[in-house]
């Protein structure tokens, strides 16, 4: 298992900008798509924003390489502080919903801000 500490790879202890969140999410297929799991380690992060969580792990989901029960079992997130956990399970439901119905979900979107 490959440990990804997410402070050194952004280079920086606050997570919250999605440039940031692609690094991690690059580094993250770089393991899994070698079939190796990766143990994504949040110690010394002090700022944790739903904007890079959907860019590091959210667009994870958006590619039929892997599965959800693949994610599951070789991805692990550990040291996440405990005021963050919730917004590891939001970011994955609302990826798993929106890249289920990627076109429902931007025409309702859009339908919502735009009147269309």
């Amino acid at each position: 298992m490959s440990n990804l500490i997410v402070k050194n790879i952004i280079d920086s202890d606050i997570a919250v900008a999605t440039d940031a969140g692609d690094k991690v999410f690059n580094e993250i297929v770089n393991y899994l798509s070698k079939n190796k799991s990766v143990t994504l380690d949040f110690t010394d992060i002090s700022i944790l924003t739903t904007a890079f969580l959907n860019a590091a792990i959210g667009q994870l989901y958006s590619n039929d390489k892997f599965s959800s029960d693949f994610l599951n079992d070789n991805l692990k997130v550990i040291n996440v502080q405990s005021e963050d956990k919730p917004l590891f399970s939001m970011v994955i439901r609302r990826a798993k919903e929106y890249f289920k119905d990627k076109k429902g979900f931007e025409d309702s979107a859009n339908s919502a801000f735009y009147d269309k």
